[in-house]
């Protein structure tokens, strides 16, 4: 076996420039799936540090071992970009119960959203009302919201085959749910968990309450898809029952973390960057392995497999781990606003940070002319399996990169599993395959190597199309 092996390896050496592209994509693929980092990496991302809350001391810890990882690469540059950081932390574990008449009581699951304010030291109990998100909220007598806890309970939409749709569906209650409940005098919210699987998990994510007067800002949680079926029901036999709920959560002074950068510069065309990249941050339920130590790992692959292929890249590569995107997005923004004052030509950028599935495609956020230059080249993944070329969103971390004529893109994995454990506890290394993991390493790895290559296709003055 030891003896296959190491054929395969030569052959997936021979020079770059005596293979077709078929033949270089397949060496991309024999080499992450025989040779991958990516599961290694992950590994100790989510094993030994965990769950890598923006601020903390396991997002620190993050931040080094993968600038050491990096740098073990031999790569041209590696470098730590600083971002000042919000640090909200969680508190002692949160508790919750029904109150079915005074004595008799059923224990729930739920969750502090990530940036809520705590409740009072005693806890919160009050009477609910439940609706069906913000618009439903809206339509109330205001009379009826003051004083109760607001019950959010929209679910996905189970109908939609892209889960990301059914996500960004009902995520507005989530996100905006306290502020819009502040306004009208509630006491505090209880979320349904944005997640298909009914179970006892419940899952955070983050809140706003944007300019809001802090005497108006009131406790937000999430409550398990399970336990918010078994509220709403006992709703509907007694309007009158109480809810429960103690969290300590608490918003503290921001913090300097950093974005971790590495970089193989380009012979031909160097001051073209192609960037690739996902989050270092996660919140802290589970370890983040998901959402989305994957998209760490296998973006820093793409620059280790280019070295271990013999790929020698025209234009300069950067990956880029980005600080804070759960709940702030700085890190993104730092990145964006450093390349726009040092004027870099960022021709096109990747996120992986839909989970580390199986690889399905890519979502492209670029002109008509660029994207038919980019559909050229979905014969070649074919083979893989791998067909979804479509135009739309890419990622939060690359989208602030966003330009006239370059070519943003996100890898679209499977996305039937990812919100079973998308924020919850249950985001933990053993959920991860090891070679779908790896098949979206070698498929991220390829598309770079095809815009490498090829490059983007410029914009065309009404002169020359006429020429």
């Amino acid at each position: 076996m030891r003896i296959i092996t190491l054929l395969l390896v030569g052959l997936m050496s021979l020079p770059i420039s005596a293979q077709t592209d078929e033949e270089t994509i397949k060496s991309i693929f024999d080499t992450s799936l025989i040779n991958g980092k990516s599961y290694e990496w992950l590994s100790y991302l989510s094993n030994e540090i965990g769950g890598r809350l923006s601020g903390s001391l396991n997002a620190q810890r993050a931040v080094e071992y993968t600038r050491d990882q990096l740098d073990s690469l031999g790569l041209d540059r590696v470098w730590l970009q600083p971002v000042m950081v919000p640090k909200w932390v969680r508190g002692t574990p949160e508790f919750a119960f029904i109150e079915i008449e005074p004595g008799e009581t059923l224990a729930v699951n739920i969750c502090a959203l990530g940036g809520s304010v705590a409740t009072p030291l005693e806890g919160l109990k009050a009477e609910l009302i439940e609706v069906q998100g913000i618009e439903d909220l809206k339509s109330r007598d205001p009379e009826t919201i003051k004083g109760k806890i607001v019950f959010y309970n929209r679910p996905m939409d189970p109908t939609l085959i892209n889960t990301f749709s059914a996500y960004g569906g009902c995520v507005d209650q989530r996100y905006s749910g306290a502020m819009e409940a502040g306004k009208l005098g509630a006491a505090g919210v209880i979320v349904r968990s944005m997640s298909h699987k009914l179970d006892d998990l419940p899952h955070t994510g983050s809140m706003s309450y944007a300019e809001l007067p802090n005497s108006q800002r009131i406790p937000s949680a999430a409550i398990s898809t399970k336990h918010a079926e078994l509220l709403s029901g006992m709703l509907k036999l007694d309007p009158k029952i109480k809810f429960y709920f103690k969290q300590s959560c608490r918003q503290m002074r921001d913090v300097q973390s950093y974005n971790v950068i590495g970089e193989i510069r380009g012979r031909e065309f160097p001051k073209e960057i192609i960037t690739v990249g996902g989050h270092l941050d996660s919140w802290d339920l589970g370890d983040g392995s998901h959402d989305d130590g994957a998209g760490c790992v296998q973006s820093m692959d793409v620059l280790r497999l280019f070295k271990e292929t013999g790929i020698r890249p025209k234009r300069t590569l950067r990956v880029v781990l980005f600080m804070n995107e759960e709940n702030g997005l700085r890190g993104a923004r730092k990145y964006a606003e450093m390349a726009k004052q040092k004027g870099e030509n960022h021709i096109f950028a990747l996120e992986s940070d839909s989970g580390g599935f199986t690889p399905r495609g890519f979502s492209f956020d670029c002109s008509e002319s660029n994207f038919q230059h980019v559909l050229q080249w979905k014969p070649l993944f074919k083979p893989y399996l791998i067909h979804y070329f479509e135009r739309g969103g890419s990622g939060a971390d690359v989208g602030p990169l966003k330009g006239d004529n370059n070519v943003l893109a996100g890898l679209r994995p499977d996305s039937q599993r990812y919100f079973d454990h998308h924020h919850a506890a249950s985001d933990t290394f053993d959920a991860v395959n090891k070679r779908e993991l790896e098949l979206g390493t070698a498929t991220m790895t390829s598309l770079i190597y095809l815009v490498d290559k090829y490059g983007i296709n410029p914009i065309r003055t009404n002169e020359q199309l006429k020429d």
